[in-house]
């Protein structure tokens, strides 16, 4: 994924129409932003059932403008085995019509990557660690318990070319931040010594740049938990704990793309409080957007709870922000040198939807579920609630220093969100 194919244009096209096994008739798809907003790295999905296909020919997408080629892949988001999205992102100014071709080929073309994930785990203290693209992980199989990390960066991380992350898979399940300073993905090796050992080396500046987020027994930016009128649910446990009150937990890396990448999780038979849930989990990320799009849905409800979902408060003392401009979505943010030892200027923030957001509420100082300001939602037994994370450092764009520049990202990032692309496949 190193050569990039943005400014490919009609070289392409007559090289692999003169491949006549290879290419098949291509479809002429139109595609109109329907709002007043200008869209930057808007994502674009469109049925398999939409296309026309030949499946004796059907391979790899090329995605074509009338002068470029535009990065694409195909995403199998049920996980039958079977692709069943075709994705990419484009530009479009206000109200912009744009006509795009879909042909298909054999070869498969070779996109500079603008998404990533990254696992990877070791079986014992000795062993190095291993690329894996799955896991599943028992109640007693935590750090404390095995008397090892097993996980490289204690989890997935994932990434874009504006900002990473990483989840605390080890029983903790809170989400951390990695700021970038570069477009560039970031090592294979974030995490790991030259042996190929767990190792924290993460926490110090490095060319593409750190972890930079303190979260504690919070549950960090975009994790969740349960909460009632009485109750702090945590999914999970903190570093002190040996046994986990999931009692298996499952990962999975869904899609790993050039424009996009999903992962997901699996929490079964979580015990909280004398109660039983099951949790499903996916995060996507895309190019462009300063964050992700989390999916949760649980089932085992009794209809008390509400979805909590975090934003850590542990190096700010300032209160929190709400922007309710938007008619989709509220936004929760806070603005503030709030990075390790509040050495930078970061903001983060929740994008949430409105017609599932009751209002927000704070976690104890202290405790297993702890310093956060936590959105609540509205949650129904097995049925998704989606939202965003966001986070914009000062090293990755130096005018988040500013919190009005900050939050007018926010404003237009919710209006870009918001904006409907109409999709018209003509066959």
């Amino acid at each position: 994924m190193k050569a990039s194919l943005y400014s490919l244009s009609l070289v392409w096209l007559i090289a692999f129409t003169s491949c006549k096994k290879e290419v098949e008739k291509g479809q002429l798809i139109q595609l109109t932003n329907t709002s007043e907003v200008e869209l930057v790295d808007k994502p674009i999905s469109i049925g398999k059932k939409l296309l026309s296909l030949n499946d004796s020919l059907v391979r790899y997408p090329l995605v074509l403008s009338q002068t470029d080629t535009i990065p694409s892949q195909l995403n199998d988001t049920d996980m039958d085995g079977q692709w069943d999205e075709l994705f990419f992102v484009a530009d479009f100014m206000p109200k912009e019509s744009k006509a795009i071709t879909l042909i298909w080929t054999d070869n498969e073309p070779i996109y500079e990557a603008r998404t990533s994930v990254r696992f990877g785990k070791r079986t014992s203290a000795d062993k190095a660690v291993q690329p894996a693209t799955n896991e599943t992980m028992l109640a007693n199989e935590l750090p404390k318990s095995l008397g090892y990390q097993q996980y490289q960066t204690d989890g997935p991380s994932w990434e874009n070319d504006r900002v990473g992350f990483r989840h605390y898979l080890d029983g903790r399940n809170a989400k951390d931040l990695f700021g970038k300073k570069t477009s560039s993905m970031s090592p294979e090796d974030v995490g790991l010594d030259a042996a190929g050992a767990v190792e924290d080396n993460y926490h110090v500046m490095e060319d593409w740049g750190r972890d930079i987020l303190a979260v504690g027994n919070s549950v960090g930016l975009g994790g969740y938990a349960l909460i009632n009128e009485t109750e702090f649910m945590r999914l999970g446990v903190t570093v002190e704990d040996s046994i986990n009150n999931v009692e298996k937990t499952t990962f999975n890396i869904d899609v790993e793309g050039p424009v996009n990448s999903i992962i997901s999780y699996g929490y079964n038979n979580w015990k909280p409080n004398n109660r039983t849930y099951s949790v499903k989990e996916t995060t996507s990320i895309w190019p462009g957007i300063y964050g992700f799009k989390n999916t949760v849905s649980v089932s085992g409800l009794t209809g008390d709870e509400d979805l909590a979902v975090g934003l850590v408060n542990i190096n700010t003392d300032h209160s929190l922000g709400v922007l309710d401009e938007n008619s989709k979505y509220v936004v929760l943010y806070t603005h503030d040198k709030q990075t390790y030892n509040k050495e930078w200027w970061l903001g983060m923030a929740l994008i949430l939807p409105k017609d599932k957001y009751l209002g927000f509420t704070q976690a104890p100082k202290t405790g297993p579920l702890s310093n956060s300001f936590l959105a609540k939602l509205k949650i129904e037994d097995n049925q998704p609630v989606s939202y965003y994370a966001i986070a914009g450092w000062e090293l990755s764009d130096e005018k988040f220093s500013n919190e009005t520049y900050f939050t007018d990202y926010l404003k237009k990032l919710t209006g870009q969100l918001s904006a409907v692309v109409e999709i018209e496949v003509k066959n």
